[in-house]
């Protein structure tokens, strides 16, 4: 199989991938092969659909403002989706994009929007979040993209959570200092979920709901405060090294 170049521009189209595929790209992809990346006849790209993995096509039959894309080798098999939720409480918009796109970087196989009490945005535009998902996806080599939940009061969220289900939340008043010491000997096998509050965090009967579960784990994100964005990214790393693919390979439970 030819060497994967690391490098090269990736585009999530949503057809069927196989070799020999001719595909027409939609007006939006078209401008952006065109016009953005100014690609032209005979130019490479690379292309997945979170389905059949990933192949390497070239440009043919260009015009000013279409393209088509001819499917070639297949670079890489497809990957399935980390078992590994991150629940969020929605943030204004575009810290929300960043919080979505770092969550796609680091690995999140879905995303589940949760309204708490102090939640900043009720409202989520869905297909926002969808386009941020997939650009990260394009941007960092995920094959796999993630699947968006519909938005869940958090009273709804617990109630429906499995309880042999892991679910670390971050809390700063949590017991333990060291976060990886409150993770050890968890059971993950069933899946891991990962909450971030609002900014402000949980208010004492949310918490005290999160506290009843049987299977939750409050971790602490160190002595300084985070905002909820940054918070996602430290508390999806942790959980990585801790339980994902950040181990050893072969070693991963979600």
């Amino acid at each position: 199989m030819t060497t994967y170049d690391f490098s090269a521009q990736r585009l999530f189209v949503r057809d069927d991938l196989a070799m020999g595929v001719e595909i027409a790209p939609s007006s939006e992809a078209s401008n952006y092969l065109l016009n953005v990346l100014r690609m032209r006849e005979g130019a490479a790209i690379h292309l997945f659909n979170g389905r059949d993995g990933e192949y390497r096509a070239t440009l043919f039959d260009v015009s000013r403002r279409s393209a088509k894309l001819r499917v070639a080798e297949r670079l890489r098999a497809q990957t399935g989706l980390a078992d590994l939720d991150y629940c969020f409480a929605p943030l204004k918009q575009a810290r929300l994009d960043y919080m979505a796109q770092k969550a796609v970087e680091m690995g999140a196989g879905r995303l589940v929007p949760v309204i708490t009490r102090r939640t900043q945005a009720r409202r989520l535009n869905a297909a926002r979040l969808q386009a941020n998902v997939i650009e990260a996806a394009e941007q960092c080599g995920v094959l796999a993209v993630p699947e968006i939940a519909p938005a869940v009061e958090l009273d709804d969220f617990l109630a429906r959570l499995p309880a042999e289900r892991l679910l670390v939340f971050c809390d700063e008043r949590a017991a333990c200092a060291n976060p990886f010491d409150a993770l050890a000997g968890r059971p993950a096998q069933a899946g891991v979920s990962v909450l971030i509050g609002p900014e402000g965090g949980f208010d004492d009967a949310e918490r005290a709901a999160l506290m009843r579960l049987p299977n939750v784990a409050p971790i602490s994100l160190g002595p300084r405060v985070l905002r909820a964005d940054t918070a996602a990214v430290a508390a999806l790393a942790i959980v990585q090294a801790a339980f994902g693919d950040w181990r050893a390979q072969g070693a991963a439970d979600v």
